[in-house]
């Protein structure tokens, strides 16, 4: 035995066995059990997936029910106030301009009391008074409210002797009264009646002005409106049905959405993390496995693990525990047994070298974790509550791509069971008809004027709308006054405080870029956290760079515009903080298949015919010739960092090369809007229907552009994210970009982006060019159309794949959701 003290210099003795395999053998039996080890392993996983996408299909089914059951109650709203809207009109004009009367001195009157709605009551008719004075008894034809129906009841009255006239107070002597009972229906306003000879050749229809009579007590909301109801209910059943139909399709479409992309996050960490059984249970023991091979733990001789529950918040803490290897020789996945509480519902976990907590080597994902769903926890895990600050909002005010994210991102989080509010400011150019349930509560002082409080909902979001009566935002705009920075300056400090006055309790502040980072170095309530996201750099980069400094966590809008970025001076020093994460799109907004603006819906399995159907529509809505050449589109606004050079240049290369070319969109700058205007003249001179240019924001023209379209250009300068090339994609339509920013992380060109693609876990789907010049342009766009001509069915093919590629939030919000906890551990 070898003496302590020369254990780090003398190696150990060692004898071969004879008879024992050699080395060889060895290795190939501890490959073979690592083979085996791994295939059970494999079975395992893939047998809870089964499991769990059972449970997702279920899911799925109550989503479509559930669906069944909103739309119904929503359309029965909708029909509701339709039917009762409808009531009001026909009554207003018979209110207010028929000349009614309870009674013509000798003539008729509604004898035995008022007429009043809901009641029967008795018209006594003087046959005497006019036309009918041959006969004691009339034909009574009765209508209401202006013969809205034109319908008339007829009723047979009876003559009225002395006894029956002293009833009611009738004058007998020189009359002829008749009379008949009349069932008042509770939803009449008015009557109307004439009076006509049993045979009906001769009438009493008060010099063809009619009789009226006004009806006390009348029901707006009785069986007139059911009736119109029921009959607008019949003659929408069918159109109603489908639409059902596709709510509920939608409905499945959203929860399978969700499940795929958590299971592509499950699939990747199974590659190096996972637990036996597979499915954890509160209250139980499980074996967590851990294979630092492939992590930065990878050759590190010790593997130590340490975890709490709940996202870091239960009492119940895993101290420093040695990870053993589970099989013979050490290689492969590390394991330790781990006791989960009854009331955990998520298991968060970090890996490091040592059992020291600074150990000099550690794998905490990035800093975000890890974390493992617990089943059957005790109790709810409470979720977060965010509160986004921010000056735009989509859709009611909204003037470029942060208003759409602000809704999209808190209602994607809110649909993970989070609690969101967005507080924005409460401009006079709202589009207030948007807003759901508006009403003020209260207000307070704060920064020398009183501050209203308003809430309502927007998209299904709480909304809290701030009105300064200093008047910062009656402007009739939302930006472009001169005095922006004092204006979004004060509605920072204005929220700040309304969350202290009103006691929101916020876990995290999400503010927005420049506009609101003052947030960010405000007093926060409830020591909230702070993410602050950069939309564009290219603006108050001094406010950004202070916001920098005070968040916990910012992010930007997408991983390569991170990349972009990280040098500014602004920036670098608070790189740690930085991630990047791409936008999405609501892809229930942008969606061909149910897509209202279009002449014919369709799915990834009729793309072809459906783009055919928008194509033609298109031309004809823009003069073209409906003949079978690429269309190729561009919807932007026309300024320099949209690539407007190369937007031009495009225009001429398509119309060269036999397609057609359209632009929606509009400049800001009258100079450059006037270079379009001329593009527009020489291209239709020159092509006179290969060219479309409108000059305008025409939301319903630009489903249609993005869904009859062949090609759609993005040749952005620079370009944070970007939302059109996602869109486009959506519809089938491949985009051809610029390599900058989000376009890089969404567009992989199919000639040379395979492995960048395969590693995003995604198939190529466009084309793209790195200059800024026109030749940059001309390679991507030669490309494209050159497939297009050369390879129609595997253009056909490349529309079917993009269409099915998933540019939703859903993965997005689950990232931003980790960094909301992350910030929350600073």
């Amino acid at each position: 035995e070898k003496s302590p003290m020369l254990a780090g210099f003398l190696q150990d003795f060692t004898m071969p066995l004879l008879g024992g395999p050699t080395e060889q053998q060895l290795m190939e039996q501890r490959a073979a059990e690592y083979a085996a080890a791994e295939a059970q392993r494999l079975a395992l996983l893939a047998a809870a997936e089964v499991e769990i996408w059972e449970q997702v299909q279920l899911h799925a089914a109550e989503a479509a029910a559930e669906a069944r059951v909103h739309f119904r109650e929503r359309r029965t709203k909708e029909l509701m106030a339709a039917a009762t809207k409808a009531v009001a009109q026909r009554r207003r004009p018979a209110l207010a301009t028929l000349e009614t009367a309870q009674e013509i001195a000798d003539v008729f009157t509604w004898a035995g009391g008022p007429l009043k709605a809901g009641s029967r009551c008795m018209l006594a008719y003087n046959c005497r008074s006019g036309p009918l004075a041959f006969t004691n008894t009339a034909k009574l034809h009765l209508g209401y409210d202006g013969w809205y129906n034109k319908e008339k009841q007829t009723y047979d009255t009876s003559p009225l002797d002395a006894g029956q006239c002293q009833q009611y107070g009738l004058p007998y002597k020189d009359h002829s009264w008749c009379g008949a009972l009349v069932d008042i229906p509770a939803s009449a306003a008015v009557v109307d009646f004439v009076l006509s000879d049993r045979d009906g050749r001769v009438w009493d229809n008060n010099n063809n002005r009619d009789f009226h009579s006004s009806v006390e007590a009348a029901a707006t909301d009785s069986s007139m409106v059911e009736m119109v109801f029921q009959a607008m209910k019949r003659e929408a059943a069918e159109a109603d049905m489908a639409a059902e139909d596709r709510a509920a399709s939608r409905a499945m479409r959203r929860v399978e959405s969700k499940a795929q992309v958590a299971k592509q996050r499950r699939e990747a960490q199974h590659e190096f993390l996972y637990t036996l059984p597979v499915k954890a249970s509160a209250g139980t023991a499980i074996e967590l496995y851990y294979n630092p091979d492939l992590t930065p733990l990878r050759g590190r001789p010790e593997i130590y693990v340490r975890g709490g529950y709940n996202r870091w918040r239960h009492a119940v803490q895993i101290s420093p525990t040695k990870m053993t290897p589970s099989m013979a020789g050490g290689t492969g996945f590390m394991k330790a047994m781990v006791e989960v509480p009854a009331d955990a519902h998520v298991l968060d976990v970090v890996f490091t070298d040592s059992s020291r907590t600074d150990a000099a080597f550690m794998d905490n994902n990035g800093g975000l974790d890890y974390h493992i769903p617990i089943e059957k926890g005790q109790g709810v895990m409470p979720g977060l509550n965010v509160v986004h600050i921010a000056v735009e909002m989509a859709p009611i005010a909204k003037v470029g791509g942060m208003g759409d994210v602000v809704t999209a991102l808190a209602r994607a989080v809110q649909d993970e069971g989070h609690t969101v509010e967005v507080v924005i400011p409460k401009y006079d150019v709202i589009s207030y008809h948007q807003v759901e349930g508006l009403y003020q509560d209260g207000g307070f002082n704060w920064g020398g004027t009183f501050i209203r409080v308003w809430h309502g909902e927007v998209e299904d979001l709480k909304t809290t709308f701030l009105e300064p009566e200093n008047g910062h935002f009656w402007r009739q705009c939302i930006y472009g006054r001169g005095d922006d920075h004092v204006r979004f300056g004060f509605f920072c400090g204005a929220a700040l405080e309304y969350l202290k006055v009103k006691n929101v309790k916020p876990d995290v502040l999400h503010c927005h870029d420049w506009q609101s980072a003052p947030v960010a170095w405000g007093e926060r309530p409830n020591n909230a956290k702070c993410v602050f996201t950069i939309h564009n750099l290219n603006y108050g980069a001094d406010l950004v760079g202070r916001a920098m400094a005070t968040a916990e966590v910012a992010t930007t809008v997408s991983p390569t515009y991170a990349r972009e970025i990280s040098g500014h001076p602004v920036i670098a020093p608070h790189l740690s903080k930085m991630f990047g994460i791409r936008n999405g799109i609501d892809q229930e907004l942008w969606d061909p298949s149910i897509d209202e603006f279009l002449p014919r819906q369709y799915t990834a399995d009729d793309v072809a015919e459906g783009k055919a159907a928008a194509r033609k529509e298109l031309r004809r809505r823009g003069n073209l010739a409906d003949i079978d050449v690429p269309l190729v589109s561009c919807v932007t606004r026309l300024v320099h960092q949209k690539g407007i050079h190369l937007i031009k240049h495009a225009a001429w290369r398509t119309l060269e090369r036999g397609g057609q070319f359209v632009l929606l969109g509009s400049a800001p700058d009258p100079r450059v809007q006037g270079e379009f205007n001329a593009l527009r003249d020489q291209c239709m001179r020159t092509y006179p229907d290969r060219a479309y240019f409108c000059f305008t924001y025409d939301e319903p023209l630009s489903h249609l552009i993005y869904a009859a379209s062949d090609m759609f250009l993005v040749p952005s300068m620079f370009e944070p994210c970007g939302l059109t090339q996602m869109i486009a994609m959506r519809y089938g339509t491949i985009a051809v970009v610029r390599k900058t920013g989000g376009l890089a992380d969404t567009v992989f060109d199919i000639d040379h982006d395979e492995e960048r693609a395969e590693a995003a876990g995604i198939q190529v789907n466009g084309f793209s060019f790195e200059g800024t010049d026109t030749a940059g342009m001309d390679y991507a766009l030669n490309r494209a159309l050159s497939m297009w001509y050369s390879d129609r069915e595997g253009w056909n093919g490349l529309a079917a794949s993009v269409m099915q590629q998933d540019w939703s939030w859903d993965g997005p919000a689950l990232d931003y959701v980790e960094l909301y906890y992350k910030a929350l551990k600073s």
